[in-house]
């Protein structure tokens, strides 16, 4: 099987070479800059440099994917918010909410999908396509609770539950329509998987019976217009809701070291879900600051524990060691020899 074969396999529950060894979640490290010739913010803004730093940590450690974008402002952006694209030091920051004044004014901006940032990734892909046929290409998107949360403020959607569900509900339905015009953008370009990071609907921010009410259904109603294999990715402890991860109609669900891959395998199988498990090696510890060993002794644990998807936990920091990246592709591979 080639990279993308192998990939298609895992997402789909049959047997494979390897498991794959990917990121789900948004990859790029500061040691790969400058192999690819990139920097930031120029590689959120342009499409040959998003593709380059996309496909760098393919080219120089071994991930069997190229992932872009690097961060999940870019569809806030495109509904108006103001956007920091950061530096070097930092990846892009919300600055500022929606633009209107009531939000009953709150509409999906004409040709959505070509607003602000949003064609460069859609041609960032048709670069990687074109150039590293032989790779799968994940494009990450924010999910509809989580992209509603850009337009009014975290805070505010978290208050309004309570208070003007109602609006939530609106709110989160003007996302999804958003999302999905978007996701018909990468229907077009053939992308091989779309990862959903939906941290908002984390149960450290949203209750289990928020999620179930009111972000499951859009991000279902969103699965249902992929073409691609796709994948769910949701941050914390996302054991209280990963019934909902599994049955929202994703190839895969995607969590982070808090989760133990043996109980969601058990949510799995009492649910009957054909959602795989991807994951679950921590970014913020293990891939960040401990030593190569570490890193190899977590992965040999998460493929013994039967993990579909080898996978970060979560976005990968840009300061992490080009070296754990590598070791985390090595590891796999001699659990194999």
């Amino acid at each position: 099987m080639d990279l993308i074969e192998n990939l298609k396999a895992a997402l789909n529950g049959e047997e494979v070479e390897k498991v794959p060894a990917i990121s789900a979640t948004a990859a790029a490290v500061e040691e790969a800059f400058p192999g690819a010739e990139v920097s930031w913010p120029s590689a959120h803004q342009d499409a040959q440099e998003m593709a380059r730093l996309g496909i760098s940590l393919h080219k120089q450690a071994g991930l069997e994917c190229a992932r872009v974008p690097f961060d999940l402002t870019a569809e806030a952006e495109a509904f108006g918010c103001t956007v920091d694209l950061g530096g070097m030091e930092a990846t892009p920051t919300l600055k500022s909410h929606a633009p209107f004044d009531d939000v009953e004014d709150l509409e999906v901006p004409d040709d959505f999908a070509n607003q602000g940032r949003l064609p460069v990734i859609t041609e960032s892909i048709e670069i990687l396509k074109n150039e590293y046929p032989e790779v799968p290409v994940v494009v990450g998107m924010a999910g509809p609770f989580t992209l509603a949360g850009h337009l009014l403020g975290v805070e505010d959607l978290v208050k309004m539950l309570k208070t003007d569900s109602f609006v939530v509900e609106d709110v989160v339905e003007v996302a999804l329509d958003a999302q999905t015009e978007l996701v018909e953008a990468f229907n077009d370009v053939g992308v091989d998987v779309i990862c959903v990071a939906d941290p908002t609907s984390s149960p450290e921010l949203l209750s289990p019976d928020d999620f179930f009410d009111f972000a499951q259904p859009a991000l279902e109603d969103l699965s249902d217009a992929m073409d691609a294999d796709s994948i769910i990715h949701i941050c914390g402890n996302s054991l209280p809701i990963m019934e909902g991860m599994l049955t929202s109609g994703y190839s895969g669900a995607s969590f982070e070291e808090a989760v133990d891959v043996e109980e969601a395998r058990k949510i799995q199988e009492a649910e009957g879900s054909d959602t795989v498990l991807v994951g679950n090696i921590s970014t913020s510890q293990t891939l960040f600051s401990k030593p190569t060993d570490e890193v190899k002794a977590e992965v040999t644990r998460a493929l013994e524990k039967g993990i579909d998807v080898l996978a970060p936990s979560c976005g990968i920091a840009p300061k992490s060691p080009l070296a754990n990246l590598q070791a985390f592709v090595e590891a796999r591979d001699e659990f194999y020899q």
